[in-house]
This record gives structure tokens, sequence and C-alpha cells, in this order.
């Protein structure tokens, strides 16, 4: 027994898992879809669909990223990150103790078993040299065995500690003990986990088996995996938090980036970022993106002022060659023919000339701040109506009048500068005339609440041409832009600074503009908003409190360009002098 005590072996007597099916002559059968299949065709399309499924997968993945945000992304990746790692420690630590439990458990069980074997044996030995008759069962139950029990396999009879005992010696345990070997086996009675250990006693020729319960231990364990999945949770939400407010900390200096540069697109060109003092991460950003700006701010003064140089430095040469025309124009019957000719095309060229320098003299006095803006409450209807009619006189005679429908907007107070209204519809007009054929209807309407919730009125100028493209719906407001007309000579006498002026004069009375098309899909319908005077209070300042460059500080609104444009047409005005009400348009 001694030697039982020393050695025995664990063998825990498992079914083993069964190979690959063999044919009648003994090779694996490598299944149905195997056999018959031609030659590298299916290897080639199961990688096909692999490659396909591959494909598919990366797209849905760029397609994630592409969704979420840097912040939503650093985020799950913190979250994941805690969860991985929450994940290892738990399972190494949950196998580390199970490992160490069950053995502990096995190795407890063994020895009691192998105590009470060598007892059962020193018995019945002593039974048979005192002359008495061995008393198996007797010996049996006066062990102290635990539940369910201990059999004793003697003579050829099973002797029990109970009932139950009698039927928990799986059959594999049976056979490796009978065969004399010591083994140890795991099973499962009653929905309650058990270990066997089975000990050959070959002096008598007899076997004994004890069983152990596992279901502290199992307790133990399920306590341990809820403690570990609960940590792990806590885990991940820690991370998740931890990395929203990382996140949060590092791309806040990039959203100071955002801000200070969407206020220089929107003409806040003073606006610069705080220096990053003790950061020397963000100490390189700010500083580099100021000395943008400042560069910025610097080139646009230059081309403004450079601009504004060219224009007054050419009025005095103008002045001189109008003054010539006017002489040769009141002695235009003296000339020959082509003479008077010439002098036709000299005359609408320098007259050309002139408006385009007067319009960049307007545009360069915004560009530097010094554009005049005088704020006055007027009647928005009575204001509509005689824009057009004063935009009217300056078409052709032969141009139909558009129709003007103000009945919505009786009552309606805006507070704007009526020469710059003035001067935007009479562009408008002229644009209308000069390449959809003339305005058909000018309409106004209340619009809906702007983006700071003030309500708003909409004038639109309907016409019936060949209308513009979508995609210069976009552009039509820049300067010099002429879409389709532009490089040929005739198709249109405007310089393509029309409805950029217009765009300026209607942001200067803080409204916005934009192209759409026109009624029933024809024509183009170019709609101007504003604020109406009872929710637009007065004062000197933009919104927000913003300041022109160089001073002037005016009601000024939204310079949205991204909501005009619709129609392929080029800029359009009229075709007045450097006295005038209507600018040049396209």
């Amino acid at each position: 027994m001694a030697r039982l005590a020393v050695r025995i072996a664990r063998t825990a007597a498992r079914p083993r898992a069964e190979g690959p099916a063999t044919t009648a002559g003994g090779a694996p059968d490598g299944g149905a879809e195997d056999r018959g299949m031609p030659d590298g065709r299916a290897a080639r399309a199961a990688g096909t669909d692999d490659q396909g499924a591959a494909g598919a997968a990366a797209g849905r993945r760029r397609q994630l990223r592409t969704h979420l945000g840097v912040r939503s992304r650093v985020t799950v990746l913190f979250g994941t990150g805690a969860l991985l790692l929450s994940v290892a420690m738990g399972g190494i630590s949950y196998f580390s103790a199970r490992h160490f439990l069950v053995n502990e458990q096995e190795s407890t069980s063994v020895h009691t078993a192998v105590a009470n074997a060598q007892s059962v044996r020193s018995q019945l030995l002593a039974d048979r040299l005192g002359g008495r008759g061995p008393q198996p069962q007797t010996v049996i139950d006066s062990l102290d065995a635990p539940a369910p029990g201990s059999v004793l396999y003697y003579g050829g009879r099973r002797y029990a500690t109970s009932i139950s005992a009698s039927t928990v010696v799986p059959s594999a345990l049976h056979s490796l003990v009978g065969a004399g070997q010591p083994a140890t086996q795991n099973f499962v009675l009653g929905g309650q986990p058990y270990i066997a250990v089975g000990i050959p006693i070959p002096s008598l020729h007899a076997q004994y088996y004890e069983s152990f319960s596992l279901a502290d231990v199992n307790h133990i364990l399920r306590v341990l995996l809820l403690v570990l999945l609960s940590a792990a949770l806590v885990t991940t939400v820690l991370g998740i938090a931890l990395g929203r407010l990382a996140s949060g900390r590092s791309l806040r200096p990039l959203t100071s980036v955002s801000r200070a540069a969407m206020a220089i697109a929107g003409g806040r060109l003073a606006t610069r970022l705080p220096e990053a003092e003790g950061d020397p991460d963000l100490a390189g950003l700010t500083t580099s993106f100021n000395r943008m700006v400042d560069q910025l701010e610097e080139r646009i003064e230059r081309e403004a002022r450079f601009t504004s140089d060219v224009s007054h430095e050419l009025r005095s040469p103008l002045t001189t060659l109008a003054a010539s025309l006017d002489v040769l124009e009141s002695h235009a019957a003296e000339l020959e023919p082509a003479g008077q000719r010439a002098l036709v095309l000299l005359a609408a060229d320098l007259r050309r000339f002139e408006r385009m320098v007067g319009d960049l003299l307007e545009i360069s006095r915004s560009d530097a701040g010094s554009a005049d803006v005088t704020l006055e409450e007027v009647s928005a209807a009575e204001l509509v109506r005689r824009s057009v009619q004063a935009g009217v006189r300056t078409l052709p005679q032969d141009m139909p009048r558009p129709a003007v429908e103000t009945d919505a907007i009786e009552g309606t107070h805006l507070s704007v500068d009526k020469r710059r209204f003035e001067r935007a519809m009479a562009n408008l007009l002229e644009n209308a005339a000069l390449y959809g054929g003339g305005a058909t209807r000018v309409v106004g309407e209340p619009g809906p609440p702007g983006p700071d919730g003030r309500a708003t009125i909409r004038v639109a100028v309907e016409d019936e041409g060949p209308g513009v493209a979508p995609s210069e719906r976009a552009r039509v407001f820049d300067r010099f832009y002429r879409g389709q007309a532009a490089g040929k000579r005739g198709a249109g006498t405007g310089t393509g600074l029309g409805l950029a002026l217009v765009a300026q004069h209607v942001r200067l009375n803080g409204g916005r503009v934009w192209v759409e098309g026109g009624p029933e899909g024809r024509g183009t319908r170019f709609v101007v908003e504003l604020p109406v005077a009872d929710e637009l209070p007065v004062a000197d300042g933009l919104p927000g409190g913003d300041e022109l460059p160089g001073g002037d500080r005016t009601e000024r609104g939204p310079e949205d360009r991204t909501e005009r444009g619709p129609e392929d047409r080029t800029e359009r005005g009229p075709e007045d002098g450097t006295e005038r009400g209507p600018e040049d348009g396209r």
C-alpha cells in the first residue's frame, strides 16, 4: 500500500476524438464534395470567394471609419483596449485559479482515497490472519467516506457504503483499475460534478473506489467568473470614459483652430490663436497658424490696395477718353462709314471699361473695409416696387417689364441700405435681360426663420431663359466668373462682376442670395433673403460684434455662397457708366 501512496496515475479515461472515417481500403474518405472535382477549379473558386469576402470586409471597415469621427475612433480604441486587457487578465486569473483549485481538490481526494484503501487492506488482512472470516461490508461501513460513498470489489462481489455509491463507478475507470492501474476520472451525477478515485489492492485481488464532490470548487469558480466579468465590464466603461476625456482634451486645440479658420473664412482676418504657453507640442501649431494668417491678411490687403490704386489711376485717363469720345460722337456724321463703325465699337468698349473700373472701385472699397452702409427702416413692399421701377429704366425699350407681386409682404418693414438694395435689384434685372430674355416676375414673400431665429422675407427675380447649370450655381457669384460666356466676344457685355456686387450689397444688408431653378423647371430664379426690421436691431457692428477691417462697422449678414447657384448663366447686370445704379453683369 505504501507503493500506492507514492505512485498513483491520474489518468482521465475520457472518450477519444474519432479520426476521419476510412473507406474499405483504409484511406480516409475526404467527402463527396472532393470526389470528381476538376483539376484546381475548386481551389481557384475558393480563392476567388475568399478575396471577394476580404474586399467586402475591408470596404465595410473603411465605411465605418468614415462615419466615425476622430474622437469616436479614439474612444472606441480606448474601450476596445480596456476590454481586451481586462478579458486577457481575467482569463489568466480564472484559468490559473481553476487549475490550482481542481489540482488541489484532486490531490486531497487521492490522498484520502489512498488512506481509506490502506485501512480497508489492513482490516481485511487482519481478519484473514486472525482466523475470522472477512467482513468487507463492515470494513466499508466503518470508513469515514464522503458522499456519495465508497465501493469495494472483493471476492467477485461489490460492497458499497450506500445504495447510490454502487452506481457512481464509471465503467472506464473500472476497466483501468481492474487491469491493476490506479486512476482518477471526473464525471457528473445528478447535475453535480464529481471526481472518482480507483485504487487496486493486488494482495487481496480487490479494487477500492471513492467519489468526491466538486460542487464547492465549481461554486467558487462561478463566483470568481462573475467577479471577473463584472471587473471587465467596469474596466471597459472606465476605458471608454477615459478615451472620451483624453480625446476631448487632445482635440480641444483643433476645435479652436477650426473656429478660427471659420472666422477667417467669414472675413474676420484679425482672428488669431492664443499662444500655447508651456505646451511645446501646440506651440508650433499656433505659431505656424498665426504666421499663415498674418501672411494671408497682408496679401489680401496688398491686393485690395493694388486694385484700388489701379482703379483710381485709371479714372483720369478714362475721363479724358470719355470726353474725347463725346467730341467724336458729336461729329460722327462727318466721318466715313468705316470710321462711324469704329466709333460705335470704341464707344461700347470704353463704356464697358468705365463700368468695370467703377465696379472694381466698389469692390475694393468693400475689401478695404471702407464701404459705406446707411440703414433706413422702409416698407418692404414699397422698396421692392420702387427698386424694380428704377431698374427697368436702364433696360432696352423693347424689353418686357416684369410683373411685381408684393401683397404677401405688405406691412413688413426692413432696415436696409436702400441704395445698395436698388443696385442689387437693378443688376438682377439686367442679368435677366442679357441672359434670360428678361425678367418675367418679381415676387416678394415671407421667408422661413433665419439660422438665428429671426423672421425674414424673400424677393425672387424669375426669368424663362436657358437657366444656370447646377454645376455653376455655386460659382456664379464669384468675381469675374462668366461661365459658358467666358471667352466669347459678343456673348454678353458684362465683365463678370455684376453678381459678385449683388452678393456684396445683399451681404452688407444682413442677408444672403442664391440661385435656383425657375418655376416648373424652366428658367432661373434669383432669391434675395433679408431679415425684417423688427427682428434686426439697427446697431453699429456686425452680427455677433464683428468689425469690418479699416474701422467701418455695419450691419452684415451671412455670406453663404454654398446656397447659391443654379443655371448655366454668367453674371449679368446693367451697363451703365461709372455713375451707376445697376452694376455690370457678366
